[in-house]
């Protein structure tokens, strides 16, 4: 039997953004709440009865949020331009590259409404 996992967690950041559209406000610094959550899927171990230790998948994810809360989002290594979708690629990455049963992270920003997944079999084809 399969099972999909999942832990929530959230970042404050602030970033500039290059866009054709309200193009000033977006050139100055800014800043958001994201609330990212990340999702492992697979088959438990047969020894300890988990797909990952819930306390292992806290203590990454806590390496990777220290990456990016309370930090300028334009200076974040490996970031690129912060978009939604780059900060989705990049944790996922991070975490996959210490827990490949990751399968997907989500980002919401839940004042504005924007959400956004990457899935890592569309990933892989992409």
């Amino acid at each position: 039997m399969v099972y999909e996992l999942s832990q929530r967690f959230y970042f404050e950041a602030a970033h500039t953004l290059e866009r054709d559209i309200d193009v000033e406000g977006s050139r100055r610094i800014h800043g958001h709440t994201y609330h990212a959550q990340v999702f492992v899927r697979g088959v438990p171990d047969p020894r300890t009865n988990m797909v990952i230790d819930l306390g292992h998948l806290n203590q990454v994810i806590s390496t990777v949020r220290a990456e990016l809360d309370h930090r300028f989002l334009d200076d974040v290594p490996g970031l690129g331009a912060a978009t939604i979708e780059n900060l989705c690629a990049f944790i996922y990455r991070k975490l996959e590259a210490v827990i490949p049963q990751v399968n997907r992270v989500a980002i919401e920003r839940p004042a504005s409404g924007d959400r956004c997944d990457y899935i890592a079999t569309a990933a892989a084809t992409a």
